[in-house]
């Protein structure tokens, strides 16, 4: 078992594209559903809840796409689950992190280079791999859905996500309108490296 999580962060093994996400006709619209092409039994009133939470359906099919991610890493892991602790957490960040990203696959031979810079607008696109956002996100979204089981007493006692506490404790009884405070990452969480604006060319 920890072979393979090793093989995963460094990148030596790959998780298979089983599993799919499908649009529903009711709520909550999208569900994923396991390589038998069945639904994920607990995914589908975890993102239920998040449109009766008034959400997008957009927004459940982020979400159905980053739990997607994670019940494949489940299942190549052989890991129920409800039995998912920080080590699984640490094998997805870091098989996301040496992936490739399927979505920037270029069919096209003239297609810019992943990574590259657009010369006209100075904006760069979409590097081979996972951006540091996605992974964010892949995560936040993890920790909600074990957070959300957690309060009708199913799955781990522990989410598999770590937290921040000092977030937690900086974020606590702030006003609105004041500054965000500066506070350490959770672990495993990625550094989104800021950016200044771009401007756009005379010409444009």
């Amino acid at each position: 078992m920890q072979d393979l999580h090793r093989q995963l962060i460094e990148g030596r093994a790959d998780v298979p594209r089983v599993g799919s996400v499908v649009e529903l006709e009711s709520i909550p619209r999208y569900t994923v559903l396991d390589a038998d092409g069945s639904a994920v039994a607990p995914v589908v009133p975890y993102l239920r809840g998040l449109i009766l939470d008034d959400n997008r359906p957009l927004t459940a099919k982020s979400y159905a796409y980053d739990l997607l991610r994670w019940y494949r890493l489940l299942w190549f892991l052989g890991v129920p689950w409800d039995r998912a602790t920080e080590a699984e957490a640490s094998a997805l960040v870091g098989w996301l992190r040496v992936a490739p990203n399927p979505q920037r696959r270029r069919r096209n031979p003239n297609a810019p280079l992943p990574g590259s810079v657009n010369p006209r607008t100075g904006k760069p696109y979409l590097k081979a791999g996972y951006a540091p956002s996605t992974i964010n996100h892949c995560l936040t979204v993890v920790s909600s859905f074990y957070a959300y089981h957690r309060h009708y007493g199913r799955g781990p006692l522990v989410n598999p996500v770590p937290e921040s506490r000092a977030q937690r404790r900086a974020l606590a009884h702030r006003a609105p309108d004041s500054e965000v405070p500066q506070f350490r990452r959770a672990r495993l969480r990625q550094r989104v490296r800021r950016t200044d604006p771009r401007s756009i060319p005379d010409s444009m």
